[in-house]
């Protein structure tokens, strides 16, 4: 028995020790000696060069390495496009002949298109290390799969770099194909998010089909455009005719700026170029694909110098086709591991047609195709260019540019953008590491040395040089023509607006052509926001008048710094208070008497509780004691009271009660000589709030912001709101009144109603003003003239010059002096209730504290009378009065103190009264 079952752990462990071997060698059966993988680029392009090298040198090291393919030789055939989609195409299908698990390119975006199809309807990965049109995705071609950065995140590089400058507008300039027509696309819509567009935009052919006669055409064009920044999104051959053409224009100088796609940094990169060609490209800001520096990548470096001898540069779409052998090998790798097989199927689809020499019945379908890409977009290693893994939507993870300026032969590194926190003078990989910061603080470049071998940061745009004149708009005002009025038999203009704006415009440090185009019928006043809405469709260049800058018009205009205050004051007639026999009541309000009164009584009951027992002269019959406590309390009001008052809380009360009247009749007194000396106004309208609460009409300017301020923010009924169009039409309106079909009154602007004030001595300004507002010239959005004519409003303010203005134009008669606005100046309650509150809390803690010393002597000394009736209610309380009413001895206040209680008289007793001697003579 005991043979049998040392038999049986025999087999067991040989079996476990030989099933690894079995398992081995049944998954090394399914591995093909020979994988097939093709490449399609344009092998004569300098990208192209260097990707043939890197593509031989990663098969090279995949075949080399024992520990992926498990001995399968990765093989790799190669053909050009030479950018044709048709012979891409072509290429493509003849891969498809030989079984081709997977195929490498193309390089061009326009030839990915149409290969893709093929891709999809083989079932063959299609890995592209150079296509970067953002609109490849992978709805439409599932099995391409971009092993390089697309354009959509260089745009959105390239946007960030404007906005970082504060560049509103700029012109691109893209080959006209997929690839530049969808980047420039992607660009235009990162721009647009960030309040920036392209104001122009036109694509030039490419390859040897350059015409340099279109190129001239089109640099001419845009020399004559306002903006100075230019993105060309271009290829070799088109890239350098454009700068050729534009150095010879003079647009390589000064003020321009260039910013140039990662076509360049690739040619730069790989290529030198003589100086003549190198002076073209002075000052040109350019991207490149940010690859993270590490040993390998290094090492590799060190290996190309040896391969190429110098003679060819490593570029990053040279390192992604390294990158994309590797990750054909590790994918294949696990889809062999996983028992995937190489197996074809016949293309139906085609059955019965005749392809010539293009053999189309040999092409066939890969059956596992899906599961190789399944395992692509599964992969996650470091490569020569970083981590090599896809996002949900197919992209590499860590998008990075490099942000490089051309300086002298070479390339100047001035930072870095990566999506995870945008510009930065730091390296990605260190940022990582940090929670992402995309503020603006944050945003930061190296100085830049721009075309024209300058480090002052170009304005980006000048005045367009085509001839064009700007056309100004330039309200016709039929009233108030000291802010704007026409010059009569001219064109011009003329008034405080119009002196400003030519100031402004005279400072700025370029020649601004324009005419005023007048607006309006010269009957009525134009309305204002009318006038800004024709700026928003293109009609006016700009505006320039006694334009309000309020919230509605902000959101479709510009608006510069504002050269004049304004707000909207309410005026109303007023009268003359003239001084009569009963103005001493006047300095306070009837409240304000009752109180004082009130208060008055109340320091005289307080101060005779708290002397009653103690001092004479606050004793006597009842009639004398409220006398003197009448007398006592009202002459405290001229400090003339004779009675003293001897106990500690009294003297407290009135200390207190002495510090109010001293305010109260030194307040009075200033109010009263202000009212007996001082002409006083009065109106009905005390302010907006007073006219809101009244169904009275009001009156509005014509053509003023302020009858939609009034209807729509302030809820005022439109049947209340009365236009008038001149001062003379303000006055008529408020002399009627309401009830003889004027106005109560007048709403508008602060600046209009000094001049009308300044000759109507019978109206006044009324509350607050109760907007804050301030005129500005109004420009298109985001347009650059409205930056540098604030520059020019603020150094006019600054030198002075804008004061002269206005006092040039608005001069002020002795009247207009006199218009502070109306308010009541009589004294109020609320400007005394904290010092009678003191003086009310400092007279109840007396009483407390009198009533307490009263229940403490009560319960010192008890009654001699039965306990029967002294526990009574009504005992305690007759008890209770009996003491307040009662004379307190100073000697028994004195043997009070004595902590004895044995030695008090029977005469001081509490309750009782005290014996009387009869003297007789």
């Amino acid at each position: 028995m005991n043979l049998f079952w040392g038999f049986c752990w025999v087999v067991f462990f040989w079996r476990v020790s030989i099933s690894p071997f079995v398992a081995a060698a049944n998954v090394s059966s399914s591995w093909p000696a020979v994988v097939n993988v093709g490449a399609i680029f344009n092998m004569d392009s300098v990208v192209g060069s260097v990707a043939k090298i890197a593509l031989v040198e990663a098969v090279k090291d995949v075949n080399a390495n024992v520990n992926i393919l498990n001995g399968t030789k990765l093989v790799i055939t190669m053909q050009s496009s030479n950018y044709s989609g048709f012979l891409g195409m072509v290429q493509a299908l003849r891969f498809m002949e030989t079984d081709v698990v997977a195929i490498i390119g193309p390089q061009s975006s326009v030839v990915a298109h149409i290969i893709s199809h093929v891709a999809n309807e083989l079932r063959v990965p299609l890995l592209s290390f150079a296509a970067t049109d953002p609109t490849l995705s992978s709805l439409q071609f599932p099995f391409f799969v971009r092993t390089t950065q697309s354009d959509s995140y260089q745009m959105k590089a390239v946007a960030e770099i404007i906005d970082h400058y504060g560049w509103k507008e700029v012109i691109a300039i893209f080959v006209d194909d997929d690839y530049g027509r969808n980047g420039v696309a992607a660009l235009d819509d990162e721009l647009a998010a960030r309040r920036c567009r392209i104001s122009f935009k036109e694509g030039i052919q490419s390859g040897a089909k350059v015409d340099h006669g279109e190129i001239t055409s089109l640099l001419v064009k845009v020399a004559l455009m306002q903006s100075r920044v230019i993105v060309l999104h271009a290829q070799t051959d088109s890239g350098f005719a454009v700068f050729n053409v534009a150095r010879y224009l003079g647009m390589t100088d000064n003020g321009y700026v260039w910013i140039v796609t990662d076509w360049l940094s690739s040619l730069l990169d790989s290529s030198s170029f003589p100086p003549e060609k190198m002076d073209a490209l002075q000052g040109v800001l350019v991207l490149r694909q940010h690859t993270p520096d590490s040993d390998r990548k290094r090492a590799f470096l060190s290996r190309w110098n040896k391969l190429t001898g110098g003679s060819l540069g490593l570029n990053s779409y040279g390192l992604y086709a390294y990158d994309s052998v590797w990750l054909v090998a590790r994918a294949l790798d696990a889809f062999f591991r996983q028992g995937g097989i190489v197996s074809c199927t016949n293309y139906t689809s085609l059955s019965g047609d005749k392809g010539g020499d293009l053999n189309l019945d040999a092409m066939s379908i890969f059956d596992n195709g899906t599961l190789l890409l399944k395992n692509i977009l599964q992969s996650d290693f470091v490569g020569l260019t970083g981590r090599m893994k896809f996002q949900a939507d197919r992209s590499l993870v860590q998008p990075a540019y490099d942000v490089l300026n051309v300086v002298g032969t070479g390339l100047r590194r001035v930072g870095y953008w990566s999506n995870y926190s945008g510009l930065s003078i730091v390296s990605p990989e260190i940022l990582y590491a940090k929670p992402p910061n995309r503020s603006s603080a944050n945003q930061k470049l190296y100085s830049v040395i721009w075309p024209g071998d300058t480090l002052a940061k170009p304005r980006g745009w000048v005045f367009p040089n085509n001839g064009r004149q700007l056309r100004i708009g330039v309200p016709i005002r039929v009233s108030y023509r000291e802010f704007v009025s026409p010059v009569k038999g001219t064109e011009m203009f003329k008034g405080f607006c119009v002196d400003v704006f030519t100031a402004a415009v005279n400072l700025l440090p370029y020649a601004v052509p324009y005419r005023f185009v007048p607006f309006g019928d010269g009957h009525k006043n134009p309305s204002y926001t009318e006038l800004v809405n024709l700026i928003a469709t293109g009609f006016f260049d700009g505006a320039i008048g006694d334009i309000a800058i309020v919230t509605n018009r902000t959101r479709i205009v510009d608006f510069t710094q504002p050269y004049a205050a304004s707000g909207l004051v309410v005026v109303a007639p007023f009268k003359k208070i003239n001084s009569g026999g009963w103005s001493f009541l006047r300095p306070f309000t009837p409240l304000m008497w009752i109180v004082t009164t009130c208060f008055f009584f109340f320091i005289g009951i307080v101060v005779w509780i708290l002397e009653h027992r103690i001092n004479d002269e606050f004793r006597g019959p009842p009639r004398q004691q409220v006398i003197t406590m009448l007398w006592f309390s009202l002459s405290t009001l001229f400090f003339s009271h004779r009675e003293n008052t001897m106990s500690t809380l009294g003297r407290l009360v009135m200390l207190l009660w002495l510090f109010v009247v001293l305010i109260l009749t030194s307040s009075y007194t200033a109010s009263l000589t202000s009212i007996l000396t001082v002409q006083q106004l009065s109106s009905s309208i005390n302010g907006i709030e007073s006219l809101k609460s009244s169904d009275e009409p009001i009156g509005f300017q014509v053509g003023s912001f302020a009858e939609q301020y009034l209807a729509q923010d302030i809820g005022i009924s439109k049947s209340r709101l009365v236009p008038l169009g001149s001062p003379e039409e303000y006055a008529n309106a408020l002399r009627l009144g309401p009830k003889k079909g004027g106005v109560a009154a007048i709403v508008d602007e602060r600046p209009y109603v000094e001049i009308f004030l300044s000759t109507q001595c019978t109206f006044r300004i009324v509350g607050q003003e109760f907007t804050r507002s301030g005129w500005g010239f109004a420009f298109p959005r985001d347009s650059p003239l409205a930056v540098d004519m604030s520059t020019a409003i603020l150094q006019l303010s600054e030198t002075g010059d804008l004061q002269r203005i206005h006092d040039k134009w608005m001069t002020r008669s002795s009247c207009s002096l006199d218009n502070t606005e109306i308010d009541s100046d009589r004294l109020k309650l609320k400007s005394f209730w904290g010092l009678f509150l003191i003086c009310g809390i400092a007279c109840f803690v007396a009483l407390l504290l009198h009533f307490l010393q009263l229940m403490f002597y009560l319960w010192q000394f008890p009654p001699s009378e039965s306990a029967s009736r002294a526990n009574t209610i009504s005992g305690r309380f007759q008890r209770f009065l009996a003491l307040v009413d009662e004379k307190e001895d100073p000697s028994r206040r004195k043997k009070g103190r004595k902590r004895n209680g044995d030695e008090t008289s029977f005469d001081d007793q509490p309750g009782r009264q005290p014996k009387r001697v009869q003297i007789t003579t």
